[in-house]
Order: structure tokens, then C-alpha cells, then sequence
């Protein structure tokens, strides 16, 4: 046994001795994930703790101070400056420490937990009217202890400023392990009936007093001179005019002083009317030069972009993704508040006429729908996703991302920010905060090697000098972390970083809380997560990633919209859980752990790695809602053939990954089949294959069936399409493939069928990708055959395989043309109907469960949307995983799991029907539909079903 694994036993023993029960996660499967933030750095941990209540904190830290190991406070862990990594134990605050304890809606406030996700807190207090101001782009995931660290501001914070202004009180465990409280007016023991807490407070208090008031000047001077200036600790709240403001003087100390359990935040009212204008630019200069002009209309939020953003989003969620923006190639988002709707439109129309006349705008208008608003939001908020993996796939990183000036001097220093980019040929993704001076900038840093991280010290080494040469800030909101802590002495007097240092070692002496940062700072380009790796030779070709399986995975940079508390279809396994295994994120973490091999040295053979993917129920949501497009099904389907090559596979992926080919069989005695598997010899069979007994096996389909439906399908001649028979609808539901041809003929695309073909997709899913590969080659050969048809698929599962999968696995232009003929049923709709057409009548109100992989894949073409543009008054779409996707829900290990996504939003819906169809035309999704209604009587229909000229509308539920 080493010395570290005998300490780490040690501090473990001790951990359980003070806090019984205290969850404490050691080992590379379970410390991986937390070695990273959204920053450009990788610290892994000896442990991670989840504490659940404020003595649990308390038993740690006393551990950790007796073992000299150090302590860093997490939340979402989407810092970007290193904040959030350290070398002992992480302490993770939102998996149980996540709970609101109180609002006051009379006194506009909430006291909430350290891992309360900023989103929750404002769904709590929006039904009283009331809203925590600040709301950075993180919102979704990230934490109130998180923006508490950073002192965080956001798209608002024009109006609502920093999380600074709205602590009113703030709940601490000193390094000794000692609770206390600080407000508004100093530093409190939290237990007044412990003597010795109540000592060691009052004499931390002190020593606190006199470092003050031995440095009055020097606070006066060189603090709180510009809004966001964040870097380094905020002393001049502790000034006598301040009153000793001891919350805000914490708030912005990044975990480095003390660790906050809970904090009382105050509230704003929420407004009762906003307008948005979107403004065209020629560059971000122009953009910044109508800043001041701007402000002096006092509006909520002047936010600025430029077009690599905006181009990206287009790219990856479809060009529809982004509307209302006028012409331009660097925006503004400028949004206007108050009380009555007419009076903030009437403000905002003569502010367009004012900007107008400035002449610096390409043009502008006023943002008039809620949906075209959410959209271009949903842009600006993943700008820092989508500026990591441009369209071009170059990759750009923070370390000077957070920049900030007073408003005024904005343009300026863009100017010499530009220049100074060009000066070391490299290229930055603009956007921030501008009404706020605040830049986000993302650049094509080559930290992998040792002359990318010259040019890179050197780089920011210069910046912060420009920017305090324009008297601005390194950090606006992110905090100084590792990015720029060393640089802090660009910005402050050797006397003002004394006094940083001095301030520290009153609440922390033995520098044990999140070392290296802003205080005794590790080198910036120290612990930098990239490096050279070989490249790894893989079955699926990863094109868009230049280093293939290690560049793919690194796509994932830490930003976290996989672990978002506000619903959507990513992360499924995430949202069911809470575990930071179980997301995208921390499953890419591990994978990008795997392809270093120090920390996990088996590569494709790891046990650690294959725990992590195995509750990913490869949805395919997050190639799409990721906003660097991270692809996790891919990567676990490539994952699970490396790590079975030559090896036993589990039952599972026998049983339920060779489907297709039993179905078929099965087709030809369909009748004694299902007989069979409904009797106690089934249940033994599915126990056999890894199948749960907790759901029906579905019924085959007869050959017989088949060949009727094929015969109704088919199309008199010339016919426009070919309809791709999959799989599943050839196995189970034969009627699809006839309903889908009568409708289609009714549209004006009279098609073929076609049968006898496989997509691949069972193989893919169970990482058995050298029989997919067959299956695919032969598929491809007989469609590629000079015929040009669209190619139609009913089942949407096997539409994306033949659309992504097929060509990134085959890697043939063959295979290419193959996939750009493919169309899911919704699409062919779409685009090739006959303008004309009109369906049958349709019910006013359906449920709509969307498959995940036509979400995913086929950007812009959504059920929803035709459903209501065919005349359905009332879409209720399940946002999300059905929870069964294809293999996932059938394995016996992964029922559960299941069954938890369903409880997210299919399940509440088909317990509360009253009478609507159910429309879901996945194979998985109606399945599942199937098992959740039970004897109630309620199948889900296809969209072809639904809209079938050949069947009965009555609106009821068949």
C-alpha cells in the first residue's frame, strides 16, 4: 500500500468516525469527472464528498485540517477559470444540499442551500412575482453557492449588477470547522450557546477589523473603482462606511476563505412587461460604440455577439434555429423593461429611431413573438458552447474569457483587443455582457503543446495589461481561479496583494481551502487538461473531429447544459439521477480520463469507463442540445465494441442486439411464437437474455400481415419515393408500412416499398459494429443502385441510423448518397408533400411523444410542427426520452432507470389522457406508452395512422 492510498484510507476512516453515513466517493470511476470544470485545467481529487446537511461540512473540514488535505466547494462545475478543481477533496453540494429552506415573500427574501440550481429558486419564487436578479447563462445548472463563489452576474445584470448586491446573509464553515454566520454587519458564531465557537468567531472578527482598519487608503483606492470588477477579494465592503458588510465581502472569494452552506438572498419583482430589440453591426466595435447611447435608456440587458456564434447554432440545430436577427455580422440583444406593455414598446421604437440615426447600425428591429425571443436567447446563452466547436470544427478555450471595462471605454479597448489578437495570429469568438463592459471571449489557444501554452502565457500576460491600461478588470463574473489568479499583480499593488494574502490566513492559516487560487496562485499554465495524445484507431470514422475518437470526445469543454434542472430532452439518465456519472459531461470526462491513461490505465478494458456509459440510454439528444455537439451514443457504441472485442458479451446484447434477424424468423410461426413467449417458458427466456420480466415481450407480426400491408402500401406507378421498410415495423406493426404508403399517396408522393433491409442500428446500439457493418454495406448496395427517390422511413430510429450512422461507420460516398435521400415520415411531409394537400379530418388535442433520435437528427422537422400546421389546435409534446430507447428499458439491470426518465414527462401525461390520441412514432416510445397505460386500452398511434385516409377519425383513443 503507497503513502497516499494509506492517508486516503486514513481520512476515509476519519470521515466515518465524525460524520456516519457521510457519502465519500474514492477511485478514478468516481473522482474522474471532478478533476474538471469548464475550464482549461484538470486537478483530480483524492475523494469526493456529498455532504447532505451543514455538519457534514463541519466533519470534513475538521478531517481534512487534521490530514493537511485541502478542500474545494462545488457546485454545477461550470466554472471556467479553474475555480471549481482541487488537488484533496471536492466537496459537491448539489446532489443533497439542494433544497430551498424558506421564502419570505413580505420581505422579498429566500434562505436556500449551496446547491440549490439558480432555475429552481426562480421557479419557486415566480409563483409570488418574485425573481433572483442575477441570471448568468449557467442558469439552467449552475448553483446559488457556485454564483456565490464567483460573485456571478449575467445577461441582466445592467439592471440587477452582481450576486454580491443581493446577499443579504451568508452561512460558513471556517477552515477549523467552525459554523458561523455573516451578514450585513459582521461575523457571528451560528451556534451562540457554543462557548468555543462563539470565542474563535469573535477573535476571527477582530483580526479582521484590524487588517481594515490598517489599510483604509489602500482599500479607498484600489477597490470597487468599476462595476464588474471582480478579481481579487471585494475588502471596501468591509470599510466603516460600508458597516463592515461582512456577506458581500465573502461573496467572490471562490471557496478560497471559507465554504458557504446557505445563504439569505434577496429578491426582485418580477417585470410585467419587456420588449427585446435585436441590433445588426458590421463588427463588434460598431456594436460597442452605441453601448453608451444605450444605457442611457436604462434597459435590463444589452448583450452582444458576433456571427461564428450564430453561424454554429445554424449549423448544428438547423438553420431555422435562429430567426429575428437583421442583417450584420455582430449583434446586440437589448431588452427593455417596466410596467405597461405599450409604454416599454413605445420606449423601445424610439430608442431603434435614435440608433438609426447614429448610422452605425446595419439594422435593427423589435423581436415581436415569446417563441422568437426564446430562440435567440437560447443563442446567446450557449455562446460559450458553441464558440468551443466552431462550424469549421476549430476548437477555441477560455483563460481570457472575462475580461471587463467600465461601458464607456468598451470600444476602445475592443480596438486593441483585436489588434492584439492579430499580433499573435490568433482568432477570438466574441460576446458578454457589453452593456455591462464585460467580454467573453473564447480563443484558438493551442494548449496541447508546449509552444500553444508559450503563446498563450504570453498572450494573456499582455491582455492584462491592456485591460488595466483601460482601467478595467481580469475577471467580470467568472472569478481569477487558475486562469488569472498569477496575473492579479498586473492589476493590484504588491501592498493590495499583501492584503489579499493577509486577509486569507485570518480565515484559512494553512492555506487548505481551494489552493492556487487568487492567493499564493499556481501558474496559469499549470495542470492544463490538453496534451498530445496518439491517435486512437477506432471502427466509426469520426469526420468532423480532427482527432478522430480523442478529438470527438474532447469535445465536451465542461459548459453542463447536460446536467440542466429545467427539463428538455438531454441528459435523460442525468435528470432521472442527479449523479454527475450519469451525464453527458461526467461520461465524456471519463472517456477523455480513458484516452489520457494515467488516472484509468486499461483504456478500452476499463470496468470504470463501461460503469459510467451504462446508464446512457443513447437517445442521441445531446449530438443536438449539446451545444458543442457532444455525440454520447456514438462514443458508447465505439466504446462497447473495443471493450467486448474477442470477449463474452452480456445476454443482452445477443437477444436484443440480433432482433432483426430473430424477428424475422419468428415472423414465419408468428401465432406459436407469441404463445410461447407469454407463457412461463417466456419469462425463463427473457431471464435468459438479460430481458426484464417486468414488461410484455411485444407481439410478432405474421408474414402473412406483412405481405397485406406491403400490398395496401404500394403505389401505382410512376411513384416518387421509396418507403424503407425497417426492421421493427416489419417485426411488430406491419399496418404502419400500409398506412404510411396511403398516406403519402394521398400527399402527392406515391412511393415503393421496400423490404428486406436492415439499418444497422440493434448492432450499433450493443457496440457490435463489425456485423453492423455488413448489415449496413449490404443495405447501402441495394439502395445506392443510380436511383435518386427520396428514401422514407416510418420508424425514426432507424431513419437517423441510415442518416448518421451508416455513412460516419461505412465512410463511403456511397453510403453518403444513401444518407442524404433519407427522410423520417414528419420530414417527407414537410417538404415533399403537395402544397395543397389537406390530411382527414384530425382531433383537436394529441399527445406527442417525440423519439429522441428523430429530435436529434432531423433538425427542423418536428411532429409538433406539423401537426399544428395541419389544423391540431393542441400539441401536449412529452419533452423528452421515453425512457425505453430501444435496448435500454428491456435490460433487466436498467429497468428502473426506465421507468424514472418515463416519471419526467411521458408518464404524467398518459396517466392524464382525458380522451386525446397518443401519437408516437417510434417503435421504443409506443412500446413504452404500451407498458405505462396497462390494461387501460391505450396504443399509441403513428403519425401515419393518425392521418390515414383509409381509417376511422373520431378523435377517440383507439
Amino acid at each position: 500500500m503507497t503513502t497516499a492510498t494509506r492517508d486516503l484510507a486514513g481520512l476515509t476512516a476519519r470521515l466515518a468516525e465524525l460524520a456516519p453515513g457521510l457519502r465519500v466517493e474514492t477511485g478514478p470511476g468516481a473522482t474522474g469527472p471532478y478533476a474538471y470544470d469548464a475550464s482549461n485545467y484538470r486537478v483530480p481529487p483524492r475523494a469526493v464528498v456529498f455532504p447532505r446537511t451543514a455538519d457534514d461540512v463541519v466533519a470534513v473540514l475538521r478531517a481534512c485540517r487534521e490530514a493537511g488535505v485541502p478542500v474545494t466547494a462545488r457546485g454545477g462545475g461550470t466554472s471556467m477559470a479553474g475555480n471549481a478543481v482541487g488537488p484533496g477533496v471536492v466537496l459537491d453540494f448539489s446532489r443533497y444540499m439542494n433544497r430551498i429552506l424558506d421564502i419570505d415573500v413580505e420581505e422579498r427574501t429566500a434562505r436556500v442551500e449551496a446547491g440549490v440550481v439558480l432555475d429552481a429558486l426562480r421557479s419557486a419564487t415566480a409563483l409570488h412575482g418574485l425573481d433572483f436578479g442575477p441570471d448568468p447563462s449557467s442558469h439552467s445548472r449552475c448553483t446559488l453557492g457556485g454564483m456565490i463563489g464567483n460573485d456571478a452576474c449575467g445577461n441582466r445584470s445592467v439592471r440587477d449588477g452582481r450576486t454580491s448586491g443581493h446577499v443579504e446573509a451568508l452561512e460558513i464553515v471556517t477552515a477549523d470547522g467552525v459554523r458561523a454566520v455573516a451578514d450585513r454587519s459582521g461575523l457571528r458564531a451560528a451556534e451562540p450557546g457554543d462557548a468555543e465557537a462563539v470565542r474563535r468567531v469573535a477573535r476571527l472578527e477582530a483580526d479582521l477589523r484590524r487588517l481594515v482598519e490598517e489599510r483604509l487608503a489602500l482599500i479607498r483606492t484600489e477597490l470597487g473603482r468599476i462595476p464588474r470588477q471582480v478579481s481579487g477579494f471585494q475588502l471596501h465592503h468591509l470599510l466603516p462606511e460600508n458597516g463592515f458588510d461582512m456577506a458581500r465581502a465573502l461573496v467572490g472569494t471562490e471557496g478560497t476563505c471559507a465554504v458557504v452552506t446557505a445563504a439569505t438572498v434577496r429578491l426582485v419583482a418580477t417585470a410585467q412587461a419587456s420588449t427585446l430589440l435585436t441590433l445588426g453591426y458590421e463588427d463588434v466595435v460598431a456594436a460597442a460604440e452605441d453601448v453608451p447611447e444605450i444605457l442611457r435608456w436604462s434597459p435590463s440587458a444589452v448583450e452582444g455577439m458576433d456571427e461564428a456564434i450564430v453561424a454554429t447554432m445554424r449549423a448544428r440545430r438547423g438553420a431555422d434555429s435562429v430567426t429575428g436577427l437583421p442583417e450584420g455580422r455582430a449583434w446586440l440583444y437589448v431588452e427593455l423593461e417596466g410596467d405597461d406593455q405599450a409604454a416599454v414598446d413605445a420606449r423601445a421604437a424610439e430608442l431603434l429611431d435614435v440608433l438609426k440615426a447614429r448610422g452605425r447600425m446595419t439594422g435593427g428591429r423589435v423581436v415581436e413573438t415569446p417563441a422568437e425571443r426564446r430562440s435567440l436567447w437560447r443563442v446567446r446563452e450557449d455562446g460559450a458552447g458553441l464558440a468551443a466547436r466552431l462550424v469549421d470544427g476549430g476548437e477555441s478555450w477560455p483563460g481570457w474569457e472575462d475580461a471587463a471595462v467600465a461601458p464607456e471605454s468598451l470600444a476602445a479597448y475592443l480596438r486593441g483587443f483585436r489588434k492584439l489578437l492579430a499580433s499573435h495570429e490568433l482568432t477570438g469568438v466574441l460576446y458578454g455582457h457589453f452593456g455591462a463592459g464585460c467580454v467573453h471571449v473564447r480563443i484558438d489557444f493551442d494548449p496541447a503543446t508546449e509552444t500553444g501554452r508559450t503563446v498563450m502565457r504570453r498572450f494573456v500576460t499582455e491582455a492584462a495589461a491592456l485591460v488595466v491600461e483601460h482601467g478595467g478588470t481580469l475577471s467580470g463574473e467568472h472569478g481569477d481561479g487558475r486562469s488569472r489568479s498569477e496575473l492579479l499583480e498586473v492589476m493590484y499593488s504588491h501592498r493590495m496583494i499583501a492584503a489579499f494574502a493577509a486577509f486569507k490566513k485570518v480565515f484559512d492559516p494553512d492555506g487548505l481551502l481551494n489552493p492556487g487560487v487568487i492567493v499564493d496562485p499556481a501558474p496559469l499554465d499549470a495542470d492544463l487538461a490538453l496534451r498530445e495524445l496518439p491517435l486512437v484507431e477506432t471502427s466509426f470514422g469520426f469526420p468532423h473531429d480532427g482527432d478522430g475518437f480523442a478529438g470527438a470526445v474532447r469535445r465536451c469543454v465542461g459548459v453542463g447544459r447536460c446536467r440542466s434542472d429545467a427539463g428538455g430532452v438531454m441528459c435523460p439518465s442525468y435528470r432521472a439521477t442527479g449523479e454527475e456519472n450519469a451525464s453527458t459531461r461526467g461520461r465524456a470526462r471519463m472517456l477523455q480520463e480513458m484516452v489520457r491513461g494515467e488516472a484509468i490505465e486499461d483504456g478500452w478494458r476499463s470496468t470504470e469507463v463501461k460503469d459510467a456509459l451504462d446508464l446512457c440510454l443513447s437517445c442521441k439528444a445531446c449530438s443536438s442540445d449539446c451545444p458543442v455537439g457532444v455525440d454520447m451514443a456514438t462514443y458508447k457504441a465505439e466504446f462497447l465494441h473495443q471493450h467486448y472485442k474477442g470477449r463474452l458479451r452480456p445476454r443482452s446484447h445477443y437477444s436484443l442486439g440480433w432482433l432483426p434477424r430473430t424477428s424475422a424468423l419468428a415472423g414465419y410461426a408468428a401465432r406459436p411464437v407469441n404463445a410461447l413467449l407469454r407463457g412461463p417458458l417466456g419469462k425463463l427466456l427473457a431471464r435468459v437474455g438479460g430481458v426484464t420480466t417486468k414488461r410484455r415481450i411485444p407481439a410478432f407480426a405474421s408474414r402473412r400481415a406483412l405481405r397485406k400491408s406491403l400490398r395496401t402500401a404500394k403505389a401505382a406507378e410512376p411513384t416518387k419515393a421509396v418507403l424503407f421498410v425497417d426492421s421493427f415495423t416489419r417485426a411488430f406493426r406491419p399496418e404502419i408500412a400500409g398506412a404510411a404508403g396511403r398516406v403519402l399517396a394521398d400527399a402527392g408522393v406515391p412511393c415503393t416499398p421496400q423490404d428486406g433491409l436492415c439499418c444497422g442500428l440493434t448492432w450499433v446500439s450493443t457496440g457490435q459494429l463489425n456485423v453492423a457493418r455488413k448489415i449496413m454495406a449490404r443495405t447501402v448496395a441495394a439502395l445506392d443502385n443510380g436511383d435518386d427517390r427520396p428514401i422514407i422511413v416510418a420508424e425514426p430510429s432507424c431513419a437517423a441510423a441510415l442518416k448518421r450512422d451508416v455513412p460516419e461507420l461505412l465512410g463511403t460516398e456511397a453510403a453518403r448518397r444513401v444518407a442524404d435521400r433519407v427522410h423520417t415520415f414528419t420530414g417527407a411531409l414537410t417538404e415533399l408533400a403537395d402544397e395543397g394537400w389537406s390530411p382527414p379530418p384530425l382531433p383537436e388535442d394529441v399527445v406527442l411523444q417525440t423519439h429522441c433520435h428523430e429530435y436529434a437528427t432531423f433538425k427542423g422537422r418536428r411532429p409538433a410542427d406539423l401537426l399544428r400546421r395541419l389544423g391540431v389546435r393542441g400539441v401536449d409534446e412529452a419533452e423528452g426520452c421515453c425512457g425505453l430507447a430501444g435496448n435500454f428499458g428491456f435490460e433487466a439491470e436498467h429497468y428502473d432507470t426506465s421507468m424514472a426518465v418515463a416519471d419526467l414527462a411521458l408518464k404524467p401525461r398518459i396517466d392524464h389522457l382525458d380522451g386525446r390520441p397518443v401519437v408516437a412514432d417510434g417503435f421504443s416510445c409506443a412500446t413504452q406508452i404500451d407498458h405505462l397505460a396497462g390494461d387501460r386500452g391505450v396504443r399509441a398511434l403513428h403519425l401515419a395512422e393518425l392521418l390515414d385516409p383509409a381509417a376511422d377519425h373520431t378523435g377517440e383513443t383507439p
